[in-house]
């Protein structure tokens, strides 16, 4: 199982495949960072690594990578539809829950994004409160911030 782990501009990322399809991309505290044993890498984890640092450059706004995230029906449903939210645009977790035909679903739509195993990849970033606010990142809310700035979204200011 190819797995590297990858410098972003806000830590370290590890990006692991499985079965020609990338099962994991998860963000790493620098002390987490040496825990990690190296397992090697393969054309597409590499790919990867260079969409991400794409991304983070500016010069790539939508990922082209096989996905395999492993969960349950709902949360694939949610993923799923996380991909459709585009680049520098946001949805309310209610947004969602009524999209994959689960409206009052956002809580379950929350702890789905949470269990997202492709972070940034398939982006849960882009799910904010009703209200625009940020909530609910389980890596948080400084790096959630950081990634929607990177967007160019317009955030509501903090009180």
């Amino acid at each position: 199982m190819p797995a590297v782990v990858h410098a972003m501009p806000w830590g370290f990322l590890l990006v692991e495949e499985q079965g020609d399809a990338l099962t994991r991309v998860q963000y790493l505290l620098p002390e987490e960072r040496e825990a990690v044993p190296a397992a090697g890498s393969s054309p597409l984890v590499r790919e990867a690594c260079a969409q991400l640092d794409a991304y983070f450059s500016g010069r790539l706004r939508c990922f082209d990578l096989p996905l395999s995230p492993r969960g349950t029906e709902f949360q694939s449903r949610v993923w799923e539809e996380l991909g459709r939210i585009g680049w520098g645009r946001t949805r309310s977790y209610g947004e969602v829950a009524r999209a994959v035909g689960s409206p009052g679903g956002a809580r379950a739509v929350g702890m789905a994004c949470n269990r997202n195993p492709l972070l940034i990849v398939v982006p849960c970033h882009r799910v904010v409160g009703a209200d625009g606010s940020l909530v609910g990142f389980g890596e948080g809310l400084a790096l959630k911030r950081r990634l929607l700035e990177l967007e160019r979204v317009l955030l509501p200011l903090e009180n």
